[in-house]
């Protein structure tokens, strides 16, 4: 069966499709098992296969960038950092009615952390600080830009648009005045460093409490390093968000922004998900109420 749409242009993905298609592609892995992975995920269908493989479909359009950004770029990032990150194993085709390109990985073990339910939330504040800090020192030379590259005021239309939609399900006054205040944030001057930019609970895997692996570097690219802090607010507690600060060294505007790309992340995306994507509507209320508290 195919998964709940979130998006109008989805294509329809199911196991039976994965199974064609890699029997056509990769013959080799023609025999192994195919079962689609339940994910919060927005932009891709994952689809485990075998024991040691899993399958990476673009849902719509939008995200058929990613697939030839990951393959591109990975390989550069993934033995500079102090997790497992997917590793490319093959890159599939359009054919059997699916139109764009897709990727094969291998399986990396381990679950997705919940806010709410850390084992060791100080450790881990620790280890997703030292993950943002080796990626930093990666040469960002020739690096690409992303979409959470620009500066936070770029973000003004949209989440503006979302909180009229949220009238009523947060307190709009509050939030905005939030919101305006992280406008106010001086802008990052410094050269542009590498960001995974998209460290949401779902792209992360811990096991026994620990970090094992960053995954979905979709986003991934050079700018303002600010939108990887987001972390702080939709994941670890309140009571570790001064750990993770030091531990990263963001000074007061660097902060400042971080909060303010969680606030409009969730912003953008609860009334967008709100009936299509519960884990990840949940996930930007419980950011709204983290920034609000504090």
């Amino acid at each position: 069966m195919c998964a709940l749409k979130m998006h109008p242009d989805e294509a329809e993905i199911d196991a039976s499709l994965v199974q064609r298609l890699i029997s056509r592609q990769f013959p080799e892995w023609a025999d192994l098992p195919v079962e689609r992975l339940e994910s919060a995920g927005t932009e891709n269908a994952m689809f485990r296969l075998g024991c040691d493989l899993v399958v990476r479909l673009p849902r719509h359009p939008g995200a058929v960038g990613s697939i030839e950004h990951e393959q591109r770029w990975l390989s550069l990032l993934g033995p500079r950092l102090p997790v497992a990150v997917p590793e490319p194993l093959g890159r599939g085709t359009a054919g059997e009615g699916f139109p764009w390109p897709w990727s094969v990985y291998g399986w990396l073990d381990g679950r997705n952390p919940a806010a709410g339910a850390l084992d060791a939330p100080e450790t881990l504040a620790k280890e997703l600080a030292d993950f943002i800090r080796a990626l930093r020192r990666v040469d960002a030379e020739d690096g690409p830009s992303h979409y959470r590259a620009v500066p936070l005021s770029a973000r003004d239309t949209p989440t503006r648009a979302a909180l009229a939609q949220l009238t009523g399900a947060v307190d709009t006054e509050a939030v905005t005045a939030l919101w305006e205040e992280a406008l106010r944030a001086p802008e990052h001057t410094g050269p542009p460093v590498w960001a995974h930019a998209d460290l949401s609970p779902g792209n992360m895997l811990v096991s026994e409490g620990r970090l094992s692996a960053v995954i979905d570097f979709g986003c991934t690219g050079v700018g303002d390093p600010a939108v990887d802090l987001i972390v702080a607010w939709n994941l670890l507690p309140a009571g570790v968000r001064d750990t993770f600060r030091e531990a990263v060294g963001a000074d007061d505007a660097e902060w400042a922004r971080g909060r303010g790309w969680a606030l409009s992340i969730s912003l953008i995306q609860l009334p967008y998900y709100w009936d299509t994507n519960p884990v990840l509507a949940e996930n930007s209320r419980h950011v709204i109420r983290e920034v609000l508290a504090e």
